[in-house]
């Protein structure tokens, strides 16, 4: 099976590299730009539409908690409406971040979160809230129980775990790979437990890569990722393997995040010394540039990625 043909043409020397979080979703786009000028029924509605499709909520309440004066409209909203699920969501989303800044206390946030969850139990939004802000300032055990909140709601919800991923990768810090951590485990069960298709398939890879990271910055892999012995190990392959496969197998579906899986796979590929494959998705990627991978270690994201794409894509190495 060959990767799908390229829906995207690079012009040498563009500056086609945004880093934009919303990853290509127009309404979120829109509705974004709206709530900058204080249009926050715009947002009313694109959340209504959502309804609950938890993967594509859950993203787009990040996207929009993390604008500059989401708190303030969120705020607004909630005074003309009151009994809003929705604004409180809103401004519960804006809370964590305005927490994880230190622009206010990390215990509000958590009560912002815990309100909404009291007001939508079925809803995982305001507990993968909860898990952003225990990511940022909260203890393991923390981690833990927000996650398991998101998963009882949602088994297959995609940020909660990249988010655990990320967690666990840190921990039980060594003097080099441990084929055994908790991080490997924890991935490889969720994959195997999801159903088939999901994009949690490729989630043995992320922990490949954020167990890399967390051992470069801790000084145990050198900070240079470029053809280490790392990402040809047995279970890098594996992991590389399956989750080239399952975006092969993807059949042109969508999901609100599918540009994160798609850069790790690139950045992973690239190091590996699969130029090919990783060639093949940076044309699929397109203009949906992620920070992440791309800035670990303190790298400039942009020359990362450009570098890496342009000599994938046999540009050289400007």
């Amino acid at each position: 099976m060959t990767p799908p043909p390229p829906p995207f043409r690079f012009t040498r020397g563009k500056d086609d590299v945004a880093f934009d979080p919303a990853l290509g979703d127009e309404e979120l786009i829109a509705a974004r730009l709206a709530l900058t000028q204080g249009r926050w029924t715009e947002v009313r509605s694109l959340l209504a539409r959502t309804g609950d499709d938890w993967d594509s909520r859950g993203h787009r309440l990040v996207v929009l908690g993390e604008g500059k004066s989401a708190a303030a409209w969120a705020q607004e909203w909630q005074l003309a409406e009151p009994e809003s699920a929705d604004a409180a969501a809103l401004a519960a989303a804006a809370a964590v971040f305005r927490a994880a800044t230190g622009k206010q206390s990390a215990e509000s946030a958590r009560e912002a979160c815990l309100r909404v969850a009291r007001m939508t139990p079925g809803d995982p939004t305001p507990w993968l809230g909860l898990l952003i802000l225990a990511r940022r300032t909260g203890t393991d055990d923390e981690q833990v129980r927000a996650f398991d909140q998101v998963r009882g709601r949602h088994r297959g919800h995609h940020h909660a775990h990249y988010l655990m991923t990320q967690c666990l990768a840190e921990r039980q810090k060594t003097d080099g790979d441990d084929p055994f951590h908790e991080v490997y485990e924890f991935a490889e069960w969720a994959a195997g437990e999801a159903v088939p298709g999901s994009p949690l398939a490729v989630l043995p890879l992320i922990a490949l890569v954020e167990r890399y990271r967390a051992l470069a910055a801790a000084g145990a892999m050198p900070a240079d990722p470029a053809r280490l012995p790392y990402w040809t190990s047995p279970r890098a392959r594996t992991g590389l393997r399956a989750a080239f496969d399952w975006w092969l197998d993807w059949d042109n579906r969508t999901h609100p995040r599918l540009a994160l899986d798609l850069n790790y796979l690139a950045f992973a590929k690239f190091h590996s010394g699969d130029t090919v494959a990783a060639a093949a998705l940076f044309n699929r990627i397109g203009p949906l540039a992620t920070r992440v991978p791309w800035s670990y270690l303190d790298r400039d994201p942009k020359k990362t990625f450009r570098a890496a794409r342009n000599y994938a894509l046999g540009f050289g190495t400007s």
